[in-house]
């Protein structure tokens, strides 16, 4: 059974989406000024550790627009567009970007039956509405929290009213050197 993982940019006050609203910040803008050798070997130990992305449709369409024209030596950009990609979306008809996948239709359903798949990790990116949706339902196995050193004091929050208590098991705590924490909690 596959293990589903949450993994977020987020500040110390929980915004996940900066509020500046440019394309540049909406997807994290704020955390590229304590991005490093650490973080970038994080995320890309992670990422290598996949073999899917389940994503919702603001994200995906962000990455969509990015990840394609992408290039590293690291081969960071080839996974992303190369991984297979899940997208939840009741709106969406049509998918571009390559490997990508639509569940339009029994979502939890489908998104059980992959976690049910013998196969690496599924990594949920971003995707606040869907990852709400996930907490109701008890589907996430693992949060992976990079908490950057800031307040911004506005923006969307992660975890936001409604969503019932959740108890969490601390599994592990990184720090890097330009102050992001990594803070790894299994659900139970």
């Amino acid at each position: 059974m596959r293990k589903l993982i949450v993994s977020e940019f987020l500040t110390l006050d929980g915004v996940f989406e900066d509020p500046g609203g440019s394309e540049k910040t909406k997807y994290g803008g704020w955390s590229f000024e304590f991005w490093n050798e650490q973080a970038m070997k994080f995320k890309q130990d992670e990422l290598f550790a996949a073999d899917a992305l389940l994503l919702g449709r603001v994200t995906y369409q962000g990455f969509a627009a990015a990840w394609p024209s992408m290039k590293d030596e690291q081969g960071f950009a080839d996974r992303m567009n190369s991984i297979p990609k899940y997208v939840v979306s009741t709106t969406l008809h049509a998918l571009e970007w390559n490997n990508s996948h639509l569940i339009k239709e029994n979502i939890i359903e489908e998104i059980k039956k992959l976690k049910q798949e013998e196969s690496q990790d599924i990594l949920v990116f971003g995707s606040g509405i869907l990852v709400k949706t996930l907490i109701q339902e008890n589907l996430i196995d693992e949060y992976r929290l990079m908490i950057h050193p800031m307040i911004l004091g506005t923006g969307r929050h992660l975890f936001k009213e409604g969503i019932e208590k959740t108890k969490l098991k601390l599994l592990n705590t990184e720090k890097f050197d330009t102050g992001i924490i990594v803070l790894t909690y299994e659900a139970k």
